[in-house]
Formats: structure tokens, sequence, C-alpha cells
């Protein structure tokens, strides 16, 4: 069963090695790839999110960073006696929510990539690559077919698997948590399964079957962060291996994106800003591919396939918003696309699926969401407003015409399942036990106003019993780049935050995909400040309005993120007490000016380009945290670094913390005795991964330097962790 991750915008985002300091995840902005736990959260004893379908999702082809392994352990799962066997002639979604409804729900694991092909389902266990049959998915009857240890890796762990048409082959690829790269391996599947081949540095890969049976895998090779060959490949008696497409254009990269019904393999070939697709014929994948549309510089554009037709999902026209348009798949240019379906203003279009007669919509309008049902026999559209406590969308593979699951999730609440029934135009919600955490938190939607006018959304958790809520601790969160949302999954270690009495505050900011490519738009190259500005106004206002005060707030950032938090230190340091910060980007001058860093010619349409442009290098010296650091008071601040990070290189974020350390200290002799210097916490990790969420190790050192900082006992906090993390 294949883990679906976000569709057509969020392909980019974690598929593809390319998206910019961002690792991840997470999630249908064009790079913003969302939520990135895209691997499914399971029932320990039923699946939650059971795949009914062997197709993946454009956003499969994302190279995830996966949550692999924590459980909440609340309460003991319940043994259920006497339990009576589900009917034969009862639907998928009825067996799941008949489960459900006497299952204990406090225990939950992350769970590995599977796929659900004919009647097999496709899976890791332990280090082994299994297949086992359907009805016997939850049972230890499988079959091995190949061995993870004979790679020699560093705990591998599958991160995608794709099985040929006919089932005579399954390929997989392969990484290591403290690593980016991958191997692709081609099992042949008989009597006796034996490994043919394998690939190194594969990114997105799919099959298809020519005219003769035969079948053809395409794949994209990554090299040094950078994916620009697509080849193609047969096994067997005919085996070949040849180079098929090589970009040119080193800014753009390149990924494969199979349509859900098949019909296309669609070449996807993009930038921050600007897309091209070309279509393979599923049938006869050795005849040339057909341009849809060539690059228009701004123009981004997604592709699915229904009954002969293209729905394109686009921003092309005014507004320059994401909109659906569909053509006859025989007359795909642009000039022969019709408008389909409009969005709202401040709309931001998470996913999109196809079924066999309707098309749903997955959004996110004013910091809400929503999911839209479009009926493609008569253009009916249905909105349904999901409840207020859900911040993500996870979602789920089908193939069933009837119905369409997926989960929603928030940054203390674990994955809820939820199916919308065509044939009854109800969403149907999980029942059984409910999670104690929808009694005890409350969560705010709230907004500040930047100093330019614009208001900020902010999403705000906090215990529903506390009281004097400005003597609370407060840790904010930004990201503002790339298009991408902040990241608002299930983390258990946000949960025992908020049960411990600690607020938290996602700070929504221009640079950011929530509220649509405007927001983006506002946000990047010559408006970074906005962001800065967005983040200030955010502070202040929950300030403000009684939530916690500066000595009490504290701010935490990863990768891109860094950028806006490192130049809020520099800014407004009285703001904050302490920041944490993982894998952050902090000299963003320097990293653009060298062009032989694998990253830099595919972001410039983010920051700039200092080198060829000097009103970009004044710009960014006015926010860049690096350039900007000054003898005065800063915030605690802890940096968690990654080696043989390719993303963000080590060498930047050891410059910063030197210099910070030197202007702190430049400081404290200028104030004389009595001062107390801020702690600046460097903890650099081995392995070559941009962000490791999962780490255990970070997770705790991170929580212990907020508690000491704070002057805060965290002895309740390290106790109610081990309830989730296997320690």
């Amino acid at each position: 069963m294949q883990q679906k991750t976000k569709l057509f915008l969020q392909a980019l985002k974690y598929s593809i090695p390319h998206l910019g300091k961002c690792m991840q995840k997470q999630h249908l902005n064009h790079y913003n790839f969302a939520d990135h736990y895209y691997n499914r959260i399971k029932l320990k004893k039923y699946h939650l999110t059971k795949c009914l379908q062997n197709k993946p999702k454009i956003s499969e082809l994302a190279r995830n960073i996966p949550s692999r392994s924590f459980s909440c352990k609340d309460l003991q799962p319940v043994k259920q006696e006497n339990e009576k066997p589900l009917p034969e002639n009862m639907d998928a979604f009825e067996k799941v929510r008949t489960k459900l409804e006497t299952q204990p729900q406090e225990e939950y694991e992350i769970i590995n990539v599977e796929v659900k092909h004919g009647g097999f389902v496709y899976y890791q266990e332990g280090c082994c690559l299994v297949r086992s049959k359907d009805e016997e998915a939850d049972n230890d009857n499988y079959e091995v077919l190949f061995n993870l240890e004979e790679l020699k890796l560093d705990q591998p762990f599958i991160d995608c698997i794709r099985v040929a048409p006919d089932e005579k082959y399954v390929a997989a690829k392969i990484r290591t948590e403290d690593s980016e790269a991958s191997t692709c391996v081609i099992i042949k599947l008989s009597d006796q399964p034996v490994m043919e081949v394998s690939f190194p540095n594969v990114s997105s890969f799919e099959w298809v079957k020519d005219e003769e049976d035969e079948d053809v895998l395409f794949y994209t090779f990554q090299r040094n962060l950078r994916c620009h060959d697509v080849y193609r490949a047969t096994f067997g008696d005919n085996k070949r291996n040849e180079r098929f497409y090589t970009e040119k254009d080193p800014s753009y990269f390149v990924f494969l994106y199979l349509t859900k019904d098949s019909r296309f393999l669609t070449i996807n070939i993009m930038n921050k800003t600007t897309s091209e697709v070309w279509l393979i014929d599923g049938l006869s994948p050795w005849d040339p591919p057909v341009l849809i549309q060539k690059r228009i510089h701004g123009v981004l554009y997604y592709v699915e396939h229904r009954d002969d037709e293209l729905y394109i999902l686009t921003n092309v026209g005014e507004p320059t918003e994401f909109k659906l348009m569909r053509t006859a798949a025989d007359t795909p240019a642009i000039m022969n696309w019709d408008l389909f379906f409009t969005m709202k203003r401040n709309t931001k279009v998470i996913d999109l699926d196809m079924f066999k007669d309707h098309c749903v919509l997955f959004l996110k309008h004013s910091n809400l969401l929503y999911v839209n049902v479009i009926g493609l026999a008569d253009d009916s559209v249905r909105s349904l407003k999901l409840p207020p406590w859900a911040c993500g969308f996870i979602m789920d593979t089908n193939s069933d015409p009837k119905n369409c699951p997926f989960q929603l999730c928030s940054p203390i609440r674990p994955p809820k399942y939820y199916t919308y029934k065509f044939a009854e135009g109800k969403l149907f919600e999980e029942t059984g036990h409910e999670d104690p955490i929808t009694k005890t938190s409350r969560v705010l939607r709230l907004e500040a106003k930047s100093k330019d006018g614009k208001l900020v959304p902010m999403t705000v958790f906090h215990k529903t019993d506390s009281e004097d809520l400005q003597k609370k601790p407060l840790l904010i969160h930004v990201y503002g780049a790339y298009g991408m949302d902040l990241k608002m999954n299930f983390r258990p270690e946000r949960r025992v935050l908020v049960d411990d009495g600690w607020i938290l505050a996602y700070c929504h900011v221009r640079g950011g995909g929530e509220l649509g490519l405007q927001w983006h738009a506002d946000g990047r190259l010559t408006k970074k400040l906005n962001g800065l500005a967005d983040l200030e106004a955010c502070i202040k206002t929950l300030h403000g309005q009684g939530f916690s005060q500066p000595s009490l707030t504290t701010l935490t950032a990863f990768s891109a993120g860094g950028v806006l938090a490192g130049a809020l230190c520099n800014s407004n340091p009285e703001l904050l007490r302490a920041v944490t910060l993982e894998a952050p980007f902090l000299d963003v001058l320097n990293t653009m000016m060298d062009t032989t860093l694998p990253l830099t010619l595919e972001e410039l349409e983010e920051w700039g380009n200092p080198s060829s442009d000097e009103k970009h290098k004044n710009y960014i010296k006015r926010y860049c945290p690096y350039q900007n650091i000054k003898p005065q008071h800063y915030p605690s601040v802890h940096i968690t670094a990654y080696e043989n990070d390719e993303r963000v290189p080590l060498k930047g974020i050891v410059s910063y913390t030197e210099k910070l350390k030197e202007a702190i200290s430049e400081h404290a002799k200028d104030t004389g005795e009595g001062y107390q210097a801020p702690n600046i916490i460097l903890d650099i990790q081995p392995g070559g991964n941009h962000v490791i969420e999962d780490s255990h190790k970070k997770i705790t050192a991170q929580i212990k330097f907020l508690y000491e900082e704070l002057g805060l006992d965290s002895t309740s906090v390290f106790e109610d962790l081990k309830k989730y993390l296997k320690f």
C-alpha cells in the first residue's frame, strides 16, 4: 500500500532533491511539499490508512525525510476478546470503520511505505522487502523478496516501491536516515526472487508496459542534489539502459509522475517559478514524448488525465493563483486550455485527486482546511469545511471510485481518519475513542497586522485550563520560504509541551505558501524583509494579547527558516529568551555567491543573484543573519547541524556561530561585570541528511535546552516523552 504524499504542488518539495534549503517533508504549493509524513500512521492492530490503490500520486515522487518510529502509549491497548470476522461483502471503508469502533486508539506508530498491486501488498518487514496476500497483510505470513542488508548500508529503509504492471518485477528505492543518497534495486519476481540490478542515486521512477508486454522502467538520476537526466531500462532477455532526456538548464530539475489511470507518464521539468511537461504514452513508451506546453517564465502547471482529457492545475492568467483547466489529450497546448474551476482569494491548493466521476481538491482557505468535491458529469461543486482543529492533510491512495479517504492532523493531535463517500455525498469520520487532547487543549486562529497593514495568520495551541497565560512559556514556529507551509504534522514532543503548559504559536509569514502563490511572491527576492516584519508583528501581537512575555518566549526554525529566525535575533533580540535552530541557513550572501554549491543556481528565484545584481546583493546584506551580527545582547541559541549536509554546508553554520560568540564576548566586555552572557551551543551530528526530524537525541537536547534557559523543571516532560518516543 502506497503512502500518498501531496499531489501536484507538493511533489516537488520532498520528492525532488533540489527544492532548496528545505528538506523536506509535509505537503500543493508548487514546491511546498508539506506535511512530510507521507508514511502512514497505523493503529497498532489495524491499519488506519489502509491503502486501496496501486497507483501513486504525483507527490509520491517526492523524496521525503520520513519519521519512522514513535508510539503513543498513554493507555495500554485493550485486548479484544471473541473478535468476530467481518462480512466479506462489506466495502473497505466500512471494514475500517467497524474495526475503529471497537479498537483502542491510544497507540500509534509510523509505518514504512507499502504498495498494493494485484492481490499482494509489498512492504518492508524488518530489514527485508516482503510481500503478502492482501487479506493476510496484517499477519506474519509473507514472502521475503530482498534482504536490505545485502547493500551493506547502515540501518537502511525503503523509501518508495513500484511494482511492474504484470508483477514480473518490483523496484524499491532504499535510503538511510543519515544520508540523502539512495539506491534503486530491481527484483525479479519468481519462485526464487532475485535482485537483477541496482541503480545508484535514483530520485523518481515509474513502470510502464510497451506494445509487446515488456516492462519498461523510467527513472531520474540525481547527481549533487541535481536531477537532470531521465533513463529508461528493460530487463530479462532484452536488457537495455539508455538515457532518454537531459535537461540543459541547471536551474531546473526533472521528476516523473504516472497519471492515476496509468495512461500517461509525465516528465515534469521545473524550477521555482516555471514548469514544462512532456507526455509519454503509457501504451507506447518507445514513441517520442509529446510536449504539452513549452515553458513560459512564471507559468507553473501540473497534469492529470481522465477519459481522454487532461486536467491541468496552473497559475496561468489572472489572478496568478492556481486554477483548474482542462483540454483534450490530443490538443494539449495552452491555447486549448479551458477554465474549469477557480479558487477563492487567499486559497492554497494542497492536493488534487482524480476519480472516475469526481475531482477532489484539498484546500486551505484563510488558514482553515476544506475539501471541494467536483462532479465531472454535471460540473457540480460541494465545498466541505473541515474541523477547526485540523491543520494538515495526510493523503491516502485509493482506487475505489466510491470513496475518497484521507486523514487530518495537527501538531498536537495524531491523525484521524475521514472518508468522503460519493454515492451518499457525505463525509464520514472515524468513530470510537476520542483523543483527550480535544478537551484539554484549544486551537486559536489569530491575525497580526504587519507594519505595511498586511494581516498575518497565526495558529495557537494551549491547554484549556491554563490560567494567566502571560506567565506561560511560548514556543514560536516560523519558516517563510519557497512557498512552503509551516510543517504542522503531528509531533509527540509538541503535544508533551502543551500538556506541560506551553503555548505553541505557528506564524504563517510571507514567503511561505499558506495563502497562495502571491503570499510566497510577497516574501521572496527583494521582499524578504516582509517575512521578518511579519514575524516581529506576530510575536508583539501575541504578547499584546496576553500570550506569554519576552522572558518566556522561545523560537524554533529549521533550514531556510533560520534566515528569519537569525534576522530577528539581530533586529529585535529583546523579543526572545532562547532559540533552537536545526540545519539553519544563516549565511545567505556568501552561499548565493558561490556557484560551485549544488543548489545555488536553483535558488536564484528565491534569494536573488548577488553575483551579478548589485540590487540583490545590497538587499541580502540588509537581512542576512551572518552579515548583521553585531555586539549586543542576544537570546541563547542552540544549533543542530549535520556534518555532511549538502544543502546547508556546515562551514557557514560554524562561521556564524564563531562570529556570534565574538560579538557576544565584545558586548560582555563593554557591559562590564555582572552581565549574564547567553549560551551559544553548536551540536554537530554525524551524517549527511539535511534534517532528521525523529532524532530522539536531537529532540531531547532541544527540550532540555529550552527548559534550562527558562529555568523550568523538565522532570515531568521527559517522563511524558517516554510514552511517545522509543528510547
